[in-house]
């Protein structure tokens, strides 16, 4: 490998072909991947590994597994591509102990060059069987003798972007490591490491381990430093946020009263705990920052309506952001009469809005007249201003951005308004300690008296026609279906149903009915359109992808499909399931799997079993446990890009990193003293999320 200069601490943050100018060719091709600085570089990591390193004879290769062997090339043959065809280049192998193999590539003209009768390899890559002969398909090879980053070693395999390929990356990634390594300062005492590998050796062996056994302890070092860095940010916001004043919204109970009393239904116990704790963080000069989280149907809307009540009442503005218009319009819709029964005018806000309309919304929050304001991220557009914001409620928060949470935040004219956050997802105990640190957390498990229990069955695609002939006499009843879906369109990478061709499936299996069609792709207001049209009973059956998951109540719907279940998480597969169950009618979820994968079967059997979210929730933490090595996305979660919060060994390190993190901010708040651990904040910035399309 040729070597490349040593770099110093300050080149890590240069841009690349001023920090290791040997590599200005390959400068471009990192960029594509949104490498721009060697640092960035080293924390480029692996979303798995090919385990390459055992040599194994040719007689004894495995058909569909990768794996390595030593070789001698015996023929090289070319066969040239026609049609739609790509040339092949073929080699026959033998090795020492008899066997023989064939490796074949694929439009790949430099192989050819590359290879001779004679010459001595070690070749990696995927076994196949091609008639009663072992064949490498595809393989990656290098000269015995010659050490390589791509055969005969545990190999990384990255996320690649344009015409990079794995091959050039790793020889990149190696070159760049070689300089970079010697200038990485760790930031964490051997005592604070507890363990753990030092930061060089973790970066080396998570790129390039030299053995199998190396990676888990790497990553664990690197998830710990991603963790530590989380805990150390919200552990800053929490100790500056009790710096600042608040609007002090002091409600009697006497008033309190009135407004629980108002309301026309009664409160279960844990809704009026959550009202009870929301009124006291109201009434403290020190920000709220509580997060209320209920299963679907559990009521979380009465409590932000008491506490929108509460805010008006003691004389201040309200503000609720949901991050769809049609989960915006749905609030409003629930809110706006039980506030007007109050005495509350609440207002709502879209982009969607005409602007002769939108300026009259303007002139009322800004005149004071309009209480309570209900709507998207307009809330927080630029022209709205906000005399006497004292309570500011974001629904789904999690599928804002960090700068939406913020910039609604901000609408507080001199004054911290209190924050409370709804999230439908239920979180477990666990995640909650080590991720919503920052926050109070109220949890709604009692279901207002009243909800249909929806009973829930896990189908094969045999049972498809019986299940479309129950959706036709669902819509012969009057009643409505969702058809979830995991993908938008066919693929040929995965084998799963799709919106697009299941919608038309279905409009001719059921001639009859209205069959509708949204998806993440589509434009909002094509998506809203849609939404409306089945919430107002135009169509029978919608086909959907997870964009239903949040923010559409159509009462009136008794049965959802879910298509190719296990493809999904339990969560949202719970959170699906709560989009029927909503009106009188008996309802019912069918979750449609071919899946013969024990565990898929048994996390099927969870959702089946139970109907109490945060159970599914602990479940889910359970069976997805270590299969996650490289982090996960869970709705409600934050984006980390090496910590797996299903992980248990991780959650272990979160809670060491958030010890660690509140001893170090007592006595150092603004890190002056620890440089380094203000450069891993830096290097695990935060993802800004701004939505999803599913």
């Amino acid at each position: 490998m040729q070597s490349s200069r040593r770099l110093d601490p300050a080149d890590l943050d240069r841009p690349m072909r001023e920090a290791i100018p040997e590599l200005a060719r390959g400068a471009a091709a990192l960029a594509r991947l949104g490498i721009a600085t060697p640092r960035q570089a080293l924390w480029y990591l692996p979303f798995r590994y090919d385990d390459f390193s055992d040599l194994r004879p040719l007689a004894q290769l495995i058909v569909d597994e990768k794996q390595s062997a030593r070789v001698v090339v015996d023929a090289v043959r070319i066969e040239p591509g026609f049609g739609r065809r790509p040339q092949r280049v073929i080699a026959q192998l033998s090795d020492a102990a008899g066997g023989s193999a064939e490796a074949i590539w694929f439009g790949r003209r430099y192989v050819e060059r590359r290879l001779k009768a004679g010459d001595e390899l070690i070749v990696s890559g995927r076994v196949t069987q091609r008639g009663w002969r072992a064949q490498f398909t595809s393989p990656e090879f290098s000269p015995v003798g010659h050490e390589s980053v791509h055969t005969a070693r545990v190999v990384p395999v990255y996320r690649l972007s344009g015409s990079v390929t794995q091959k050039r990356l790793r020889e990149l990634l190696a070159r760049i490591l070689e300089s970079s390594l010697p200038a990485v300062e760790d930031p964490l005492t051997e005592a604070e490491r507890g363990g753990l590998p030092g930061l060089r050796d973790a970066l080396r062996a998570a790129h390039f381990p030299e053995e199998a056994g190396d990676v888990v302890p790497a990553l664990d070092r690197l998830a710990f430093d991603e963790l530590l860095a989380l805990q150390l940010t919200l552990t800053q916001a929490r100790r500056a946020r009790d710096e600042l004043a608040a609007p002090r919204i002091h409600v009697p109970g006497v008033a309190r009263d009135e407004v629980v009393d108002a309301l026309p239904f009664r409160l279960t116990g844990d809704q009026a705990s959550a009202v009870a704790a929301i009124v006291a963080d109201l009434a403290s000069e020190r920000p709220m920052r509580r997060l209320l989280q209920g299963d679907v149907g559990s009521g979380k809307t009465a409590v932000a309506a008491i506490a929108l009540a509460c805010a008006v009442r003691a004389g201040w503005q309200a503000a609720l952001m949901a991050p769809t218009e049609i989960l915006a319009r749905q609030h409003h819709d629930g809110l706006a009469p039980l506030l007007d029964g109050l005495g509350v005018r609440a207002e709502f806000l879209s982009g969607s809005l005409t602007p002769a309309r939108k300026r009259e919304i303007h002139d009322a929050i800004g005149g004071g007249m309009a209480e309570v304001v209900i709507g998207t991220h307009a809330v927080i557009s630029e022209a709205v201003a906000f005399p006497r914001l004292g309570l500011a409620i974001v629904d789904e928060q999690h599928r804002f951005g960090v700068g939406q949470r913020a910039a609604l935040q901000a609408k507080g004219s001199g004054r911290e308004p209190h924050l409370l956050a709804l999230t439908a997802t239920p979180i477990p105990r666990t995640l909650a300690l080590t991720v919503y640190g920052d926050l109070s957390i109220s949890t709604i498990r009692e279901l207002p008296p009243g909800r249909q229990p929806i009973r829930t069955e896990v189908r094969d695609r045999r049972a498809l026609p019986k299940i479309e002939a129950f959706l036709a006499a669902e819509a012969a009843e009057g009643r409505q279906s969702f058809v979830v879906v995991p993908l938008v369109a066919e693929s040929d990478a995965l084998q799963a149903a799709s919106a697009k061709a299941e919608a038309e499936r279905l409009k001719a299996a059921l001639p009859g009915l209205q069959v509708g069609l949204v998806h993440g792709q589509q434009r909002a207001d094509q998506r809203d359109e849609t939404m409306t049209a089945f919430a107002s009973g135009e169509i029978d059956v919608l086909v959907a992808t997870t964009v239903i998951e949040v923010g559409i109540d159509v009462p009136n719907a008794s049965v959802i499909l879910i298509e190719d279940a296990e493809r999904f998480g339990l969560a949202q597969l719970h959170q699906l399931r709560g989009r029927v169950g909503r009106g009188v009618h008996r309802s019912f979820c069918i979750l449609l799997s071919d899946a013969t994968d024990p565990l898929a079967r048994e996390r099927l059997a969870v959702v089946r079993d139970s109907h109490d979210g945060f159970d599914i929730a602990e479940q889910d933490l359970r069976l997805r446990g270590a299969g996650n090595l490289l982090g996960t996305r869970q709705s409600g979660l934050p984006p980390l890009k090496v910590a797996s919060l299903f992980e248990p060994r991780h959650l272990a390190l979160a809670e060491r990193a958030r010890a660690m993190a509140d001893r170090v901010v007592e006595d150092d708040p603004s890190l002056d003293a620890r440089p380094g651990l203000a450069r891993l904040q830096a290097d695990f910035a935060p993802i800004e999320a701004e939505g999803d399309a599913a």
